[in-house]
């Protein structure tokens, strides 16, 4: 008669390894698949990275140098980052009537009003067909008074026939103006905001930014405007993204460990659980 075997007769059952259970087929389809999200991660950090740094920056001092109007931007164009503060020529007249009043202005940290009008500018020196006008601030006061009062003489004796230099910038964007403000009032500086309240305006197209004259008009004081800052050539905003990358790729690999070293330890486990009571040799890292 056959006995029960003694558990010394008993074959040893090792668990598996780590690298045993990663070198399985499904966790070698799972790696290859972190290959790929790592793979997208990287790439994408490596164009974040191409974009960060600008190999034809442009020259210093360029937007110092006047350049004609029609050289910089076209009508309806938006004014590229680089040529903001570009100083530029045009030829042109003001169209009477409509100088504005354009508040929450600030002139070199003192608080005021900017008197802005509707220039038609010359089609034969701008480069443009059909009438086509550009957002110009003529000047600042800190008194409201005297800014109500200089637009209306503008408006009523608009110059006509004049050369104009400064800066072009980009429209700020209309804004609403304060609930207990007059409805029309123009809180800042937008072509747009202003172009609802000129007049003669059918078939006319319009400048996207504004300019902001070098010389003042009227009883008003001269605007400072300051050249801009040089950008840099690296945008460091780029760099973290690409460095972000980078991270997010080394943790599709470590997710990729996390989950097969839990696999062995829980199938460890499960051999060391079903063999409770016989002595069960150590699991091997």
């Amino acid at each position: 008669m056959t006995g029960t075997p003694a558990v010394d007769d008993l074959p040893d059952v090792f668990p598996p390894t780590l690298r045993e259970v990663m070198t399985r087929p499904f966790w070698i389809g799972m790696l290859g698949l972190a290959l790929l999200v790592a793979g997208i991660f990287a790439w994408l950090g490596q164009w974040q990275l191409g974009n960060a740094i600008d190999t034809d920056p442009p020259p210093a001092g360029m937007t110092e140098q006047v350049r004609p109007l029609g050289e910089v931007v076209a009508p309806g164009a938006y004014l590229p980052e680089p040529l903001v503060g570009q100083r530029v020529e045009v030829t042109g007249s003001f169209v009477a009537g409509d100088f504005r009043v354009v508040t929450s202005r600030y002139d070199d940290g003192t608080p005021g009003y900017w008197v802005a009008g509707q220039f038609r500018v010359d089609p034969t020196t701008a480069g443009v067909d059909g009438p086509t006008s550009l957002a110009v601030a003529v000047g600042f006061t800190p008194d409201r008074e005297n800014a109500d009062a200089a637009a209306s003489a503008l408006s009523d004796a608009p110059p006509q026939d004049v050369t104009l230099t400064g800066r072009l910038i980009s429209d700020e964007g209309a804004k609403e103006p304060p609930r207990d403000a007059d409805p029309l009032e123009i809180t800042a500086m937008s072509p747009a905001a202003l172009l609802s309240q000129w007049s003669d305006i059918e078939g006319l197209d319009v400048y996207r930014p504004y300019l902001v004259s070098a010389e003042a008009f009227g009883a008003l004081q001269q605007i400072h405007a300051p050249a801009p800052t040089e950008l840099s050539s690296v945008n460091w905003l780029n760099i973290f993204y690409a460095i972000e990358w980078a991270v997010f790729a080394g943790f599709a690999f470590y997710m990729w460990y996390r989950l097969a070293r839990d696999a062995w330890e829980k199938e460890v486990e499960a051999l060391s659980d079903d063999g409770e009571g016989a002595e069960q040799p150590l699991p091997r890292p």
